[in-house]
């Protein structure tokens, strides 16, 4: 979650400009200059786009899909988002929110009453709380639990629900409300409330309220591609000095339980207009999400830069206020970066994890960057 040293010094250094219309701004395959960045830190693939008032300025996709293979990366090929997917998460509430089936103050016993094991202290939790990591859920599961979820039983909402059952059965620590705590768990919470309220599994309501109304045709959950094919980018685990490609399958992502913090895939091309349909903050169509819900997404809770899913801070490059997050599954890569005053969002991702695809990502976005400004001038 940390913003990395490479992309804040960019940042800071950047320099302010006049915006220029989004048709004036001619969208270019920028492969050529990531592959550099990507041999640099030794990446299997590396990806990235840039947008501006809803039209795409760049895009480029290069290197191998596997570690060892043959098959190149794409713009069309699937990244794993890891805990980008926490925005998402949290834009779907918002929408509940508006049309009256939940309540930011929602809280799990209300949702759960009859939840006997659940312990005391968690009745008063709310949905707000659990988004914005202040509920005291931990930052690590439960050994126990996490071996349970491991095993998959069940469809994937019986899985949350069962994990979310055993979390729920020891007090929030610290008590909610009190300190941020970073946790894929409290989101597996959020998850399990949301599903409880409209009855239907969590990724069936990502796929009706999110992906298609944005048209995220390529969007999907956990880890991409078929096993036994190299149709889509694979994992890799650092060993070493050298990456160990992890196959499609079920050890190449976490599980279901954990779904609502981490699991989302899409291209890069759908993870930039994603990203960019939070820089437009419904100025151009508010029917999805209004204005009102997306200060509220982009709004950190006092005393923290956290806000609903997404680290709020200030570049003068942005305008002032600028929303990131990044994500990992241990085995890949992803971030974004975007500027609502400027109504511009940058993506990357690569399919490998760790410090050399932080630095890979970091310094493809800050590239787009000086791209866009320089094309602001």
């Amino acid at each position: 979650m940390r913003l990395s040293a490479v992309i804040a010094l960019v940042i800071v250094a950047s320099a302010s400009a006049e915006d220029v219309a989004a048709e004036d701004v001619a969208a270019e395959d920028v492969a050529a200059l990531l592959d550099p960045i990507r041999e640099q830190h030794g990446l299997p693939a590396l990806a990235a786009a840039s947008i501006v008032g809803g039209k795409m300025l760049d895009a480029g996709a290069c290197g191998l899909r596997r570690i060892g293979g043959t098959e190149r990366a794409t713009l069309d090929d699937q990244w794993h988002l890891g805990s980008c997917t926490k925005s998402m998460t949290s834009s779907v509430a918002a929408m509940l929110v508006e049309r009256g089936t939940l309540r930011w103050d929602a809280t799990a016993g209300e949702i759960f009453p009859k939840m006997e094991t659940m312990n005391a202290a968690w009745r008063s939790v709310t949905l707000e709380q659990l988004l914005s990591h202040r509920a005291g859920a931990p930052h690590e599961p439960p050994p126990p639990l996490w071996a349970q979820a491991w095993m998959r039983r069940g469809s994937p909402r019986e899985q949350r629900m069962e994990f979310v059952r055993g979390l729920l059965q020891t007090p929030p620590d610290p008590p909610a409300g009190t300190k941020f705590v970073y946790s894929n768990q409290g989101y597996s919470i959020a998850g399990a409330m949301i599903e409880r309220a409209t009855e239907k599994p969590w990724e069936t309501l990502m796929r009706e309220l999110l992906f298609r109304p944005l048209a995220m045709t390529s969007a999907g959950f956990g880890a991409a591609g078929t096993a036994g094919k190299e149709d889509q980018p694979w994992g890799h685990h650092r060993r070493g000095s050298s990456w160990e490609p992890v196959p499609p399958g079920p050890d190449a992502d976490n599980p279901p339980a954990t779904g609502p913090g981490g699991i989302v895939h899409m291209s890069i091309g759908d993870f930039a207009r994603y990203a960019a349909w939070h820089a437009d903050e419904a100025r151009r169509d508010g029917k999805l999400l209004k204005a009102e819900s997306f200060r509220k997404l982009h709004t950190a809770a006092e005393g923290q830069d956290y806000a609903l899913g997404w680290n709020v801070t200030k570049r003068p490059w942005a305008g002032g206020r600028v929303l990131t997050h990044n994500g990992s599954n241990t085995m890949n890569l992803a971030v974004m970066w975007v500027a609502p005053e400027r109504d511009f969002a940058v993506v990357a991702a690569t399919n490998a994890a760790g410090p050399d695809a932080e630095k890979g990502c970091d310094e493809a976005v800050a590239m787009l960057i000086r791209r866009w400004e320089a094309g602001r001038r």
